[in-house]
């Protein structure tokens, strides 16, 4: 395996010591499977606003794909993930071919081709969440900054997979003596290393909306989809597509 047990250790010990800062791990993983619960009974999307529930638990995506939902319809959103969580398919393949069937913006500007890649960026991290979400024992967490958190514990250019990444995790978090939730933990630590790979860089995958964390621990918090919502349970889920 190309990833290095020593990066492991300084993730793990930085996720728990900042969880004991706070309220402690188990707070975290009470809410990850609060949203499992969220995802296993909202997958079927049979209206518009279950679609806006799920989107509010997943940060890339929750200012983004509304409109494109919107403008499909919540039967035919609802047929294509079925296809996405059902389907045959490699779970790559079906997290891609998600994506590519949404009516995304059309034309050769610098605008509609930036408008494009983030919408991209955006369905492809919601459909990799609602496989992880809906069934976390089966499915890694194969977002976008999943996939670049890897790369902070990676020993050499080359990375494994979601899977291959994700064995690797659970076997350093047994290590620990820990083996219940050990898909949870696996997420917590690669946030760890998301959040620190932000801080070090001020960029990274998801820009400058995730820079409003101002801690370590709301951006850890807002990057799973676990942070606070607005005051009177307002939603977050931005309902009109920007002109270009």
């Amino acid at each position: 395996m190309l990833l290095d047990a020593q990066r492991f250790a300084t993730h793990f010990s930085g996720f728990v010591e900042l969880a004991k800062a706070g309220s402690g791990p188990q707070v975290y993983l009470d809410s990850l499977e609060a949203k499992h619960a969220l995802f296993a009974r909202g997958a079927a999307l049979r209206s518009l606003k279950a679609i806006e529930v799920l989107l509010e638990a997943v940060f890339p995506a929750r200012r983004k794909l509304f409109p494109v939902f919107e403008a499909l319809g919540a039967d035919t959103v609802a047929i294509r993930v079925a296809a996405l969580l059902q389907g045959d398919a490699p779970a790559e393949r079906r997290i891609e071919a998600f994506g590519s069937a949404l009516p995304l913006p059309e034309g050769d500007t610098r605008e509609i081709r930036a408008a494009r890649r983030k919408l991209e960026g955006a369905a492809r991290d919601f459909a990799a969440e609602l496989l992880h979400f809906s069934d976390p024992a089966v499915h890694p967490l194969a977002t976008r900054w999943a996939g670049d958190a890897v790369r902070e514990f990676a020993a050499s250019e080359a990375v494994p997979d979601a899977s291959e990444a994700r064995e690797w995790l659970l076997e350093r978090i047994a290590e620990h003596g820990i083996y219940r939730n050990r898909h949870w933990w696996a997420d917590l630590v690669l946030a760890t290393a998301y959040v620190g790979y932000f801080r070090a860089m001020t960029g990274g995958t998801l820009g400058s909306d995730f820079t409003r964390g101002a801690t370590p621990e709301e951006q850890l918090r807002k990057i799973l989809g676990i942070d606070a919502g607005r005051p009177g349970g307002r939603s977050r889920v931005k309902k009109a597509m920007a002109a270009h």
